[in-house]
């Protein structure tokens, strides 16, 4: 079994390879909107080559910026593309082709891959672990009243700058400012390269498929977030995503796609867990939460520059014991912080907590805490303090979100 780095030549047949592993023929949107994979980057796919030379797996990786806590942007590989074809499967070919690509990955300097898991039992075993978290959050439209704030002065609660309705087509390069300016300061957002709009690869409002936009804007009359939302059936309004820079953009484009007329229920795609939108609903029930699922999913590969790259928000010192099974690593480091800034070296102290490639991805950015994974019984905790300690070291300055889908 071979492993080739593609090239530009292998497009169609990278595309073709792909979609029979997943039993699919490429579609060709008739709207004149773009495919998905239009943003490949060839110079950072893979094959897997029969003896024959025939290609029977594929993978890839697109080149993002990643927001960490503290907003410190970093780049990442972006896993995707990944398949083997059915005839070829549970013959060691994925497992070589991931090893090969986190390989290529170190090579080219980047400590961070991440990517969207299209079965949860399938990449743990490489390392990745699930570090962000979404949620559908669906509101009937007769219950779909905003209370009033109980707090006066509260930021976005008040009611500035003004909402104006485009059309997809009409407001490409807000969107794609707008957007730039939010993931900007969001942990776990991924940046979205000019190349995906002007391609129009991915799923709405990146692709130019027909969406109507709500574009709030400030006071001073500037763009500062988005709603892309459509009518997907008869009486339900499903809101692509929601991109604001503030609270005050946020609620202001809720109420207007709250307030749509003429539709049973108003649908938000991607939701951070614990967002203030349900407090903010008159009916606190009204809110219907669904589809709370994973999103991003994190892989380090130098523990040191990953653990100093980010902001941190409580001082202290943590020893981690890594095991890294896949590519048959171990380490124990020293975390220590002081006033936002870390420092990790290998040390031989004993360890606060003994951990997997996997769980440190998971904690990485703050979405999941040491502690849930402690009590799950996947992390081990060496003494009765060290969860809650590695908790309040590694709790983020915000709720780590990515809506980003590649």
């Amino acid at each position: 079994m071979e492993i080739r780095p593609t090239t530009d030549q292998d497009f169609d047949v990278f595309v073709d390879t792909l979609h029979a592993a997943f039993g699919r023929f490429p579609e060709r949107p008739a709207d004149g909107g773009g495919v998905w994979w239009a943003a490949l980057e060839m110079d950072r796919g893979l094959f897997a080559l029969a003896p024959d030379g025939r290609p029977v797996g594929t993978a890839a990786a697109y080149s993002f910026e990643l927001t960490l806590p503290g907003e410190v942007l970093v780049p990442v590989a972006g896993v995707t593309a990944v398949g083997v074809l059915p005839s070829h499967r549970r013959q060691g070919v994925l497992t070589r082709m991931m090893r090969h690509q986190l390989t290529a990955v170190r090579e080219r300097g980047e400590f961070l891959a991440v990517l969207l898991a299209s079965e949860a039992l399938i990449y743990r075993r490489f390392g990745y672990g699930p570090a962000t978290y979404t949620q559908r959050l669906t509101v009937p439209r007769h219950q779909a009243a905003l209370g009033v704030p109980r707090a006066r002065g509260t930021a976005g609660t008040a009611a500035t700058g003004s909402v104006e309705l485009l059309r997809r087509a009409e407001c490409g390069e807000i969107l794609e400012e707008v957007y730039d300016r939010y993931r900007r300061a969001q942990p776990g957002a991924l940046s979205r390269p000019h190349r995906w709009w002007t391609l129009g690869a991915g799923q709405p409002p990146v692709s130019s498929a027909a969406r109507y936009v709500a574009v709030h804007r400030d006071a001073d009359g500037v763009p500062d977030g988005y709603a892309a939302y459509s009518l997907t059936e008869p009486d339900t309004l499903t809101v692509d995503e929601t991109i604001a820079t503030d609270d005050t953009a946020f609620t202001a484009l809720a109420r207007f796609v709250l307030g749509h007329d003429l539709v049973g229920q108003v649908v938000f795609k991607h939701i951070p867990p614990g967002h203030p939108l349900r407090w903010q609903l008159a009916d606190f029930r009204a809110g219907q939460v669904g589809n709370d699922t994973d999103w991003l999913w994190v892989r380090l590969l130098d523990i040191p520059r990953a653990l100093t790259a980010r902001g941190w928000f409580t001082d202290g010192d943590l020893v981690l014991d890594v095991d890294d099974p896949f590519l048959g690593e171990n380490g124990r480091y020293l975390l220590t912080v002081r006033d936002g800034k870390a420092d990790c070296v290998p040390t031989d102290r004993e360890p606060d907590l003994s951990l997997d490639m996997s769980d440190l991805g998971s904690i990485y950015l703050g979405g999941t805490t040491p502690s849930t994974l402690v009590r799950a019984g996947h992390i081990r905790a060496h003494h009765p303090h060290a969860a809650a300690h590695a908790d309040a070291l590694f709790h983020p300055d915000r709720t780590p979100h990515c809506l980003h889908w590649f």
